[in-house]
Parts: structure tokens; sequence; C-alpha cells
């Protein structure tokens, strides 16, 4: 049975962080589906078009990885998926009581379900997606957080206006 992990996020933006932990996550998986689901509480920074279009770039010719967008429960979209792991990221102990309470209510969505958590690598743990919103929003230059160009996000941002 192929191995599948559904990596859910809003990645608004994606960093190296979360490159990291697909990298690493291939390891243990056959594939790993990154999910970009729409949270009805946070207003996106990123459009999800522009997001889903350099996500596909990273992993250009990695046959493994697949992207997506969802709207619905992460256990409902990892279901339809066939998808039977969720692949998170923990930087710290917040990550942890945060996740666990997630993980917990995918299980019950979905039984077959089962989160799989690896630590942050300590050189990528200080980014997170709302540190780079905010450097970027006061024009501070991030691209050393990114696994991709800032010029590429501004310029397909703009494509999709």
């Amino acid at each position: 049975m192929k191995r599948i992990a559904l990596f859910p996020g809003s990645f608004d933006p994606f960093t190296k962080g979360h490159e990291d932990i697909i990298l690493r996550g291939l390891r243990l998986f056959d594939e790993v589906v990154i999910g970009i689901g729409n949270n009805a509480t946070k207003k996106r920074y990123f459009p999800v078009e522009v997001m889903k279009e350099l996500i596909e770039r990273t992993f250009e010719g990695q046959q493994n990885v697949k992207v997506i967008t969802y709207d619905d429960l992460t256990a409902n979209a990892a279901r339809q998926l066939g998808a039977t792991f969720l692949l998170r990221g923990l930087r710290n102990t917040t990550d942890f009581e945060y996740e666990n309470g997630i993980s917990q209510v995918n299980r019950y969505v979905y039984e077959e379900i089962e989160t799989v958590f690896l630590i942050t690598s300590p050189n990528l743990a200080p980014i997170s997606s709302s540190i780079i919103r905010d450097l970027h929003r006061y024009g501070q230059d991030v691209d050393d957080f990114l696994p991709y160009s800032l010029s590429e996000l501004n310029k397909l941002k703009e494509e999709n206006q």
C-alpha cells in the first residue's frame, strides 16, 4: 500500500522550514501532498494561486510531491486523497500544544489518519510565515527565508491581480 501523507497549511508564504519538512518527510512516505487549505479566520497576504504555483516550481521534477488547494476539513481532504498520514512540523512546545488538539480532532473525523510530527531543523526554527509577512510588509528582504525568489513571487502576484 502506498504511504501518502498530506502536509496541510495556509503556507502564506511557504518557507524554507516548510520545504525542509517536505524533504525529510519524503524519506518516510512514498508521496507527500502539500495541501493549501482555506482558513476562514485568516485573511491571506499572498494569493493562493500564486503560492500554489511557487510551491509547484520549488518541487519541479519531484514526482512524489503534489500541491493541491482545498476548502474542507483537513481530515476530509486526506480521506479524499487516500492519505492515511498527516505530516506536521513542530518548532516548539507551543506548536505541539496547538497541533496535538488538531490531530485529535482529525482522528475523530477520520479514524484511519495518523499525524506524524517532525521537529523543525534548529537553523530553521525561528522562521514563521507570520514573521516573514511582517518583515515583508515593512520593506525588509525575506529571500533568505524562502525557497524561491521574492521577485518571482511579486511578479506572479501582479499577474494574478
